[in-house]
């Protein structure tokens, strides 16, 4: 009896630790916060534009290759990744507007506001097309915690 119990615990391992990894390792990448309504008067100014953003975090301790990922909502706005690579414990802010990319800022290049004020959907993928984190959000104080 012993036997067969210890034979039946080494297959659930088998079959929980891997999954155990694959998630741990899709959570290693995901959205942290947005600010879906940029503060003030929404005059759709670019600077008005880029007051409106979302962070994505790397929370793993190994810099993560981001190039052809996607940010996108249900409205069918998408930001694609440019080649890019997010450091180990770093955030990277995608603004709506129009501006020159960096390491900490990259920006969607967007005549119009993205994400809705009464309640939206991020939805990041990556190159594989492969879900890899949502942050939806109602109406609020104009930001929120993904």
């Amino acid at each position: 009896m012993r036997l067969f119990f210890i034979a039946g615990a080494a297959v659930v391992a088998t079959l929980v630790i891997p999954l155990t990894a694959v998630q741990a390792s899709a959570a290693a990448v995901e959205f942290t916060k947005v600010q879906y309504d940029s503060p003030g008067d929404d005059t759709g100014s670019n600077n008005s534009l880029n007051k409106e953003w979302i962070k994505i975090t790397n929370r793993s301790n190994q810099k993560k290759t981001l190039t052809g990922w996607t940010v996108r909502d249900p409205q069918g706005h998408v930001f694609k990744f440019p080649e890019f690579k997010l450091g180990a414990g770093r955030t990277v802010t995608i603004h709506t507007g129009k501006g020159t990319d960096s390491r900490t800022d990259l920006y969607w290049r967007q005549d119009r506001y993205v994400w809705n004020n009464e309640g939206d959907k991020a939805i990041l993928k990556n190159a594989n097309k492969k879900l890899v984190h949502v942050c939806k959000w109602g109406s609020g104080s104009g930001s929120a915690a993904c």
